[in-house]
């Protein structure tokens, strides 16, 4: 760290941990509002301008379930999105579907009936369930636990388009043991009768989101960095997300402190809605500041889930491509590690994709890979009513609060932004190149291998400059912001700016999927006249994203 008073204080950090175990915060109660008013008065003693703002958000709280087969009653819970049903439930055969992939669904007759799956419930399985006529789904836990998980394949809060998305089936889970008997019995032959019953509290209602800024420049049109978390919790959600909370308020205080030394702003963000809306608070905010986000934001930092007692692992969090050389150096110097480097998931708070924001982290330390396949690697008691304050390694929180610190410290101080367009291109490079060789002549796409040689040029340009007037420097940095806003959205979008993908899980570059469907056809085939029309439209809308991209680079480049 470049200055000594920029090292986390244990104290301030296990005092926040001992303030978040004291409220269970689901989206848009009072129990979580009266959180947030801690959040805001620390914010304001370190010297933010605070709004608690509050808006419209489709929230689903699961309350009452009931598993029963054959008379007998099954310790179970219900999920976030499920469908809600009277007293009595629903009944229907119980058929065992493996893990739930597309392939396990593939040519199985499921209407009407329950589907038994070994995993915890997710959206993928939801949206394939529901697609199938399905009843409903039973999900069997890894281990004894019971997994609280939202369900909706909907990114944010449904809109007249997207709501029919949600999920049309009972959702519950049982215990691994309860679930080994029912796959047994399946096993064997035998028909197993379920009834599934699930109280779920879903709609429109207020939810909380603070906002808090430091300009010091005093420029309100000035570029700045958005820090964000959620705050909403399952049960009281220490380490998730109450260790992220923790090492949010710490960062922001110490780079207070310092803030005559930053070179652009700090936009902090605690975001409601993340467990119980499917991401609804980061994506009302994109939406509604889309147009201040568009012009101003340069980097995105989310973190999550920081100070997991085991938490060891320091190499396998999201980072976007062209900052994937700050976290490298960052975790490795601070720990030792080599950062993988891994491509984001569609998870996380990651609602600015399509406004063309480069992101980092999400969860940032992780358990080390265990005997049992979990959802993740954040611990065994991760959303359980277990995510206590005991589960909190003070040691393990300042770490992970020092690489968040260490990371923002660059962002907010390098004169120009430590974003580098060379790993972009070569990553987009080796995805372009397969798909020439896929494609066999089909269609032309050198155009967009010269223009990505053309970008790994002009970026490399940009990170030889060496030290530049300060006009020049601000020129370089506004380049490569207006660049982000093109090439983002090709690496982790379908291509749309203005409306959000859905929230399951997506291919790597999205953008080329009409490229790569073109080139999945057999030679000769009668369906390539009409996948070439769609995969020149592909082509054109990477071609164009290219050319703008290096057309603000190379302007920044002129003298």
């Amino acid at each position: 760290m470049p200055d000594p008073a920029l090292q986390p204080d244990r104290d301030h950090l296990m005092a926040h941990i001992r303030e978040f175990a004291r409220r269970v915060k689901l989206s848009g109660t009072p129990e979580e509002l009266a959180s947030f008013h801690y959040l805001q008065a620390q914010m304001d003693s370190y010297g933010y301008r605070t709004q608690l703002l509050s808006h419209d958000a489709f929230i689903s709280l699961p309350g009452a379930a009931k598993v029963e087969i054959e008379g007998e009653s099954l310790r179970c819970i219900t999920h976030s999105m499920s469908v809600s049903t009277a007293a009595a439930g629903i009944s229907g055969d119980l058929a065992y579907v493996g893990e739930g992939t597309e392939a396990d669904f593939a040519g199985k007759d499921l209407a009407g009936k329950i589907v038994l799956v070994d995993g915890i419930a997710t959206e993928e399985v939801a949206a394939l369930a529901s697609a199938a006529g399905a009843l409903g789904e039973l999900h069997v836990s890894p281990n004894e636990h019971l997994y609280e998980m939202c369900v909706s394949p909907v990114w944010g809060s449904p809109s007249q388009h997207t709501r029919s998305q949600l999920p049309k089936t009972v959702i519950c889970t049982i215990a691994r043991d309860d679930g080994v008997r029912l796959r047994e019995r399946l096993a064997r032959g035998e028909t197993v009768r379920a009834t599934l019953a699930a109280q779920v509290d879903t709609g429109w209602r207020k939810t909380p989101l603070l906002v808090a800024e430091l300009q010091p420049t005093g420029d309100a049109e000035a570029p700045f960095v958005l820090f964000s978390g959620h705050h909403d919790t399952w049960h009281f959600g220490v380490m998730d997300n109450g260790g992220a909370n923790a090492t949010m308020l710490e960062a922001a205080r110490l780079l207070a402190l310092h803030a005559s030394d930053w070179q652009r702003g700090l936009h902090v963000c605690f975001w409601s809605g993340h467990s119980h809306g499917r991401y609804s608070g980061s994506a009302w905010y994109a939406d509604e500041y889309f147009d201040e986000l568009d012009r101003r934001c340069a980097v995105h930092v989310n973190v999550d889930s920081t100070g997991g007692e085991g938490a060891t692992v320091l190499t396998n969090s999201g980072v976007i491509d062209e900052l994937k050389p700050l976290a490298a150096d960052v975790v490795e110097r601070l720990t030792g590690q080599k950062h993988a480097g891994r491509r984001h998931g569609r998870a996380a708070d990651q609602s600015f994709w399509g406004v063309g924001i480069p992101s980092m982290f999400g969860s940032l330390s992780h358990q080390p890979p265990g005997p049992v396949k979990m959802l993740t690697a954040l611990g065994w008691w991760w959303h359980t009513p277990h995510d206590t304050a005991e589960h909190i390694d003070p040691d393990n929180l300042s770490r992970d609060t020092r690489i968040v610190l260490e990371v923002l410290w660059r962002l907010l101080t390098a004169p120009v932004l430590p974003l580098d367009y060379t790993v972009y291109a070569d990553a987009l490079g080796r995805q372009v190149a397969q798909l020439q060789t896929e494609l066999a002549g089909r269609i032309d796409i050198a155009g967009l291998a010269n223009a990505i040689d053309e970008l790994r040029s002009n970026a490399k340009a940009i990170l030889e400059a060496g030290d530049v007037a300060p006009e020049r420097t601000a020129r370089i940095n506004g380049a490569l912001m207006r660049a982000g806003r093109h090439l983002v959205p090709l690496n982790y979008t379908s291509g749309e700016r203005f409306h959000h993908d859905s929230a399951l899980s997506h291919p790597a570059w999205p953008s080329l999927e009409g490229l790569r469907a073109l080139a999945s056809l057999p030679l000769g085939s009668q369906e390539t006249a009409f996948y070439a029309v769609h995969a020149r439209q592909v082509r054109n809308r990477v071609a164009h994203a290219l050319r703008e991209a290096n057309t603000a680079l190379r302007a920044a480049l002129e003298d």
